[in-house]
């Protein structure tokens, strides 16, 4: 099995259960880099993938939350570098593991970067900046070492083109719930749940929403709906009060009070 294959996999091994999959994301190296391998197993005990966010000055998609934390872990000296090298010492983990970064820190980190996530048991890739249209080369580098290119879709996207990024797609499909950054407590009105039905109709892979996600209630609002739900500047902020994430995570699963 390809990384990108298990991505899909534990996906889908996850919402055959009846529950969305729990892909749970943390800031590299916030609140502290020297906690960053302990967050990482944490959280990759309790959910079914793990996406890491690469620290970036100038973020397009990421709201107040994670732009301060992203500077923070910067002024510590997390890079892209250092966290495929924390990544390589963890071994292997029960969940796949995701980075999402924007394109400056990829290319600077030049031709070697795909067999380099490989040897850190990085799955796949999500970058916000990268249209579809001009992904090949990144695409290529990665498909050589198995690795997954996840393409974002959003409420305003047009039908052909969401098809086109829906096809275009590996490991799964991320819906973004809401126009704007993430980080707000999003609603979920029946227009949003139309929506992701019509992601899904046209997606050969799983699809998971993304961007406002925080309560157990929205978790369920979206079964049946999506394959997985993304858990972003919630979970950011519960690292940085220092709780134990897994009995969080798990108390998203299940029916609602």
């Amino acid at each position: 099995m390809s990384p990108k294959e298990r991505i899909s996999q534990s996906i889908r091994a996850a919402a055959a259960g009846g529950e969305p999959a729990l892909i749970a994301y943390l800031t590299a190296g916030f609140p502290a880099r020297t906690r960053f391998r302990e967050h990482v197993r944490a959280l990759a005990a309790a959910a079914d993938v793990v996406e890491v966010g690469v620290p970036f000055t100038d973020p397009m998609a990421d709201g107040v939350t994670i732009q301060r934390a992203s500077l923070a872990a910067l002024a510590q000296g997390v890079s892209l570098g250092w966290i495929l090298g924390e990544l390589e010492a963890l071994g292997e983990l029960r969940a796949p593991l995701i980075l999402m970064s924007y394109l400056n820190p990829l290319l600077a980190c030049g031709a070697p970067l795909a067999a380099r996530a490989r040897r850190a048991g990085v799955s796949g890739f999500i970058v916000p900046d990268l249209p579809l249209d001009e992904s090949s080369e990144l695409r290529t580098a990665l498909n050589r070492e198995g690795l997954a290119l996840v393409q974002m879709v959003t409420p305003v996207t047009e039908p052909q083109r969401m098809r086109r990024l829906c096809e275009g797609s590996e490991g799964f499909v991320y819906a973004v719930t809401m126009t704007g950054t993430t980080g707000k407590s999003a609603a979920v009105p029946d227009a949003v749940l139309q929506y992701l039905d019509a992601v899904r109709a046209c997606a050969p892979i799983p699809v998971c929403a993304g961007f406002g996600i925080r309560s157990r209630e929205q978790v369920q609002r979206l079964r049946g709906h999506v394959d997985g739900v993304v858990i972003g500047s919630a979970l950011v902020e519960l690292l940085e009060r220092a709780e134990d994430p897994q009995p969080w995570l798990r108390s998203l699963r299940g029916p609602a009070p």
